[in-house]
């Protein structure tokens, strides 16, 4: 990443991206023909590595498989924040949390262009359907002209009524969650109560074809399909949940570097240091697993018509899977995310198209992705241009061959949450990945091709040595700048604060950017 001159967010540069959502803002595109629908699968906590085409060793996902042969594949995707609030809003605006200032978990309204925003500029309909994308309510809909609401944490939704209409003995979501003795954030887990189709998951897809039946054929469509699964609460259907009770279940990676004397095996708010093994672990990793299996089974008939509607209106047609972020599930003894190892931070990061879009089938890309290179990818795919303040890059010319680096090394991190000790910072180039602990100092390198579980913790290794003061010196000129002070005299310095919002924080643009 390189640069720009320091311009502050209150800046010139910064004001040119912060027109009202609502201006139409000039850019040109092509003739209604060749616009492409656009279909946003996002679930909310989905693990990268949860894809049986990436041989998970016990999830099963035909319908994503069948996804990714028919464009790519990107297996280093990242939460560049990995946490609700500040993934999605970095997803929705393409800007990296260096120029937002969304560095954890908090909400800022958002004053910028949005993918939803641009798009119905330039004569889409956009539409969310299911999980809300966790915004301040000043932010408005974020350019989504149409929402159909549901989740599993909110009284009085679009879902909550439909389900205390279809089985009135439920009392609402809250109240069977409560009854099933499951929770919105634990590791709790039991198979869904109630009939199939009255599952959250499967009333986002009914919905969502509803809008793809419904909406004027006249118009290209961008449709959110917004699952809250696999999230908490862990109620898959029997099915899934049955199956993977009886399956032969991997245990949670266990890296050398963990202190396991010191990881609890009972649990207090906030639940995110936590080692299960047994039952409970069993019991949590099939809850889990089936929530994404069930998506898995219910999208491939959502895709199916998705496609239809645009053949029929003789539009192309482009799909985009991906999440917020992932899951620990137990992982070297954190559960939930806010995390910088792969668990939590690494998400899936799938794109297809149609074929005349041009796109390269069956593509496995390992350079690292973020959710900010949505927006310039679909803007690009829609033939516009996107808002010049976008950090994100334009995946494209990758996506239909073109040899190139995306990006040298991407950076993520995420502010106090939690605790002091789960701030981070890291870096990745795809193959390694740096973590440094503003809170205390300690850093970690893992190799991501001989160790994708990080297992191995490189800094522990003499032989490190050089190779670690290299991504020493690549964090430290990323976070030159920065307000919180992370370096000073060159060197990266610890204790500093470190809140979640950054109002200060200059911008930066992406050196590979094909924008």
């Amino acid at each position: 990443m390189k640069r720009r001159d320091f311009i502050g967010i209150g800046s010139i540069a910064g004001v040119a991206c912060a027109a009202k959502r609502t201006n139409t803002f000039g850019f040109s595109t092509g003739g209604n023909d060749e616009r492409p629908d656009v279909l946003l699968i996002m679930p909310d906590q989905m693990r990268g590595d949860c894809l049986s085409a990436l041989s998970h060793p016990v999830v099963r996902t035909p319908t994503l498989n069948k996804l990714a042969s028919e464009g790519a594949l990107f297996e280093r995707a990242y939460a560049t924040v990995p946490s609700c609030i500040p993934a999605r809003y970095a997803m929705l605006t393409g800007l990296s949390p260096q120029s937002s200032g969304v560095v954890g978990f908090a909400a800022k309204t958002i004053t910028t262009p949005t993918l939803p925003d641009v798009l119905a500029s330039h004569g889409y309909s956009t539409v969310l359907v299911g999980r809300n994308m966790h915004q301040k309510k000043e932010s408005g809909t974020c350019g989504y002209q149409k929402n159909i609401l549901g989740s599993t944490y909110v009284s009085n939704d679009e879902y909550d009524r439909f389900l205390r209409r279809e089985a009135p003995e439920s009392g609402g979501i809250r109240k069977l969650i409560r009854s099933s003795g499951n929770d919105v954030n634990l590791w709790l887990a039991s198979s869904w109560p109630l009939n199939d189709d009255l599952h959250p998951t499967t009333w986002t897809v009914a919905r969502s074809k509803d809008v793809i039946r419904n909406e004027s054929p006249d118009k290209p469509l961008f449709l959110t399909t917004s699952f809250y699964s696999p999230h908490p609460p862990l109620f898959s259907p029997k099915k899934y949940f049955n199956r993977h009770m009886a399956s032969i279940l991997p245990g949670p990676a266990r890296g050398d570097w963990v202190d396991w004397d010191a990881v609890p095996s009972e649990g207090t708010p906030p639940y995110t240091r936590i080692w299960f093994s047994g039952e409970r672990c069993r019991r949590a990793q099939a809850g889990y697993f089936g929530l994404i299996e069930q998506i898995d089974t219910e999208i491939d008939s959502l895709i199916r018509q998705f496609k239809e509607r645009s053949e029929k209106a003789g539009r192309p047609w482009v799909i985009v899977f991906t999440s917020d972020h992932g899951e620990m599930l137990f992982d070297h003894g954190y559960f939930r995310k806010c995390e910088p190892y792969q668990g939590a931070a690494n998400i899936p990061f799938i794109i297809a198209a149609s074929p005349e879009m041009g796109l390269e089938h069956g593509l496995r890309n390992r350079q690292p992705v973020c959710l900010e290179d949505i927006m310039p990818t679909v803007l690009a795919l829609a033939g516009v241009r996107a808002p010049s303040c976008v950090d994100g890059t334009n995946l494209v010319p990758v996506l239909r061959g073109k040899r190139q680096n995306i990006r040298e090394v991407l950076h993520f991190e995420h502010a106090r949450c939690y605790s002091d000790e789960q701030e981070f910072h890291a870096l990745t180039d795809g193959r390694y990945k740096y973590i440094w602990r503003p809170a205390t100092g300690r850093e970690q390198l893992f190799d991501l091709d001989h160790d994708p579980s990080e297992i191995n913790d490189l800094s522990l290794a003499d032989s490190s040595t050089e190779q670690l003061e290299m991504w020493r010196k690549r964090l430290i000129k990323r976070l030159e700048g920065r307000p919180e002070g992370f370096v000073q005299n060159g060197e990266l310095v610890t204790g500093r604060p470190y809140p979640p919002l950054n109002r200060t924080t200059p911008l930066f643009e992406n050196e590979a950017s094909t924008r």
